[in-house]
């Protein structure tokens, strides 16, 4: 929480007037004595600074000092700086390009899990492209307290990539939207009262929401990696053979590129993967037929259905969203600006990932958040202007309203996508280590780590273990890892005692009474 401002009394204006009158005095007599001696004078009194002013070598030194200022000056690198909108679009197009797959690849995964027509896949895409290029304008510039001011660029986030193909299977696409519209409104509650709970949610909690989501989601890149969920060929020859190609294209880019250009990794596996399926005859053209040109987002594409279990199932990842955004917010303040984020712009952050996810579902969309791979971005080139990155925002919007951008990507065979997300699916897993590491390998920690990864990603592989239970607590938890893993990382961080007490039971705590 932030300090409150504390209005000064008349009492202490009085002393401040007195003391800036003595101060003030003390110069001048300082000034007359220096004189008297015949020495310079120490400090810059309002006399000699004019008169070095006058000074024609002053006057050339100050020129030749606000030259240099400006020399090494960058606007790229300053939030606010002065730049030409044209001429930082090239900078905004690495960004889109650096999150283009990232954030079209949760849609591929989840529509093909729901059997959708080619037509309501790239449908759904077209729009997706739409809420994310919203979300980081919004972020850019905010709505009230609604939006982050930094330059954070948002997409369709894997968080819920798991949950959703389970409800999906369950109760179907429109239990999602629905789910989606509703869990969105709640994140924007949290973010505007983000100062009374963040402190409620440490470090190793939000640790181990991560690693079970990258560990949830390598399944999902298992299974796209063979071809698809209720792929008739699933497992062939090809469908491995596209999926290593592409692997291999995306590692070979990675090790052989330097600096931004690591970022396009995956477009580059995609890309190669693409090629290698036309040859293979495994691309599907259908989508292209009576292709329009150009073609306005749809709104309410499907049918919203209100079902509690996926409300609440989707509720507790909007928390679990809620906390990733907070590492998020911090680590982007501290590579692109090297600072930590302001209170505000941590709750701005939050709420505004809330708003354009309530929007998204409107749309037939997922969820949005902050994308880690432009924080790298950021780190890397050190360019935060936010105009340069709403050029970059503007450029989503613009390609949602070409329907054949979704086109060519909703015919991307799943098996190349598996291929170029396997990897990213593990660099999830890792991160969610290192942020174990960093919260400190104590007992404790330890202990909270252990329990809630065992059972949230143990239990959930054998779903019979909840036979007994409420049928609405199995629609939340049987099938979601990292839901349940959260809600007993959060228990267990509640009511077990503190470190000293797990070192008093080693004997290892020193005799200080």
């Amino acid at each position: 929480m932030g300090n409150p401002i504390e209005t000064p009394s008349e009492h202490d204006k009085t002393a401040a007037e007195e003391n800036v009158t003595t101060t003030a005095q003390t110069t001048a007599t300082t000034t007359q004595d220096n004189g008297t001696q015949g020495k310079p004078v120490q400090g810059n009194t309002v006399q000699d600074t004019a008169t070095k002013k006058n000074t024609p070598e002053t006057t050339a030194a100050a020129a030749s000092a606000e030259t240099a200022k400006a020399a090494t000056s960058n606007p790229l690198t300053e939030l606010d700086g002065k730049i030409s909108f044209w001429k930082g679009i090239p900078f905004g197009l690495q960004h889109v390009m650096a999150m283009f797959v990232a954030n079209l690849a949760p849609i591929f995964l989840v529509t093909a899990a729901a059997k959708m027509s080619p037509e309501q896949s790239a449908m759904i895409i077209q729009n997706g492209l739409l809420v994310a290029g919203l979300g980081t304008c919004l972020q850019l510039y905010p709505l009230w307290r609604i939006g982050s001011r930094l330059p954070m660029v948002t997409g369709i986030s894997f968080t819920y990539v798991a949950a959703a193909i389970a409800v999906v299977s369950d109760k179907g696409y429109s239990a999602v939207v629905g789910a989606v519209m509703v869990g969105g409104l709640l994140e924007l509650v949290l973010g505007l009262t983000a100062r009374f709970w963040r402190r409620f949610v440490p470090p190793i909690v939000s640790a181990i929401v991560v690693t079970s989501i990258g560990f949830s989601l390598l399944s999902v890149g298992a299974t796209s990696f063979g071809g698809g969920s209720g792929a008739k060929d699933f497992g062939s020859w090809q469908n491995l053979t596209l999926g290593l190609v592409s692997l291999v294209a995306c590692l070979a880019f990675q090790l052989l590129m330097k600096g931004t250009a690591k970022q396009l990794s995956v477009l580059f596996g995609l890309v190669v993967g693409y090629v290698v399926a036309l040859f293979m005859g495994k691309v599907d053209f259908s989508g292209f037929q009576n292709l329009a040109v150009l073609s306005a987002p749809h709104v309410m594409p499907f049918k919203v259905q209100f079902d509690a279990g996926a409300i609440i199932s989707f509720a507790l990842l909007y928390v679990v969203s809620s906390v990733e955004v907070l590492g998020d917010t911090a680590a982007l303040a501290k590579v692109g600006l090297n600072r930590a984020p302001s209170e505000r712009e941590t709750a701005g952050a939050i709420a505004g990932d809330g708003l354009i996810s309530s929007v998204s579902g409107l749309f037939g969309c997922l969820p949005l958040t902050s994308f880690a791979q432009n924080i790298g971005l950021v780190a890397m080139t050190k360019v935060v202007n936010r105009k340069v990155i709403l050029s970059g925002g503007l450029i989503l919007v613009l390609a949602s309203f070409v329907p054949g951008i979704a086109a060519v990507f909703n015919s991307l065979p799943q098996a190349v996508l598996g291929g170029c997300t396997i990897m990213m699916f593990g660099t999830i897993v890792l991160s969610g280590f290192q942020m174990i590491a960093e919260a400190g390998f104590t007992q404790r920690n330890i202990a909270i780590a252990a329990l809630s990864l065992t059972i949230g990603i143990g239990f959930t592989q054998v779903q019979g273990i909840f036979a007994q239970f409420p049928s609405l607590f199995q629609s939340i938890f049987a099938s979601n890892c990292i839901a349940l893993a959260f809600v007993v990382a959060v228990i267990l961080n509640a009511v077990l005692p503190g470190e000293e007490h797990f070192l008093a039971s080693n004997g290892e705590v020193n005799e200080k009474r």
